[in-house]
């Protein structure tokens, strides 16, 4: 079964705040760490990813930084801040309570 973006449209910025809050990162590896850990059915677009960074970033959740790289080319991290932190453990609770309102409604 794919996961359709359907499915977590809504929940990309708290997917990137989990992840940063694991560690510093950069797109290309969030990204594999998303199909990664759903077992390759779900990827975020290129698009969908960046534009989540901005906005993230103009809400002060997360910064970003120029690594410092000496081979290859240069890259963009981001990093999660006290308030990305805040908002991360807001978004998971209600993700808790509204999964298990659905199942309720469902089951």
């Amino acid at each position: 079964m794919s996961i359709t973006s359907d499915m977590i449209r809504g929940h990309t910025d708290t997917i990137i705040l989990s992840h940063l809050n694991e560690r510093d990162s950069y797109g290309y590896e969030i990204n594999k760490s998303i199909q990664k850990k759903s077992n390759y059915q779900y990827e975020l677009k290129e698009a969908t990813l960046y534009s989540a960074f901005r906005r993230l970033e103009q809400s002060l959740l997360i910064r970003s930084y120029w690594g410092d790289e000496t081979t290859g080319a240069r890259r963009r991290y981001y990093s999660i801040t006290a308030l990305g932190k805040t908002v991360l453990e807001k978004n998971k609770k209600e993700w808790e309570e509204s999964k298990n309102l659905i199942d309720k409604l469902i089951n």
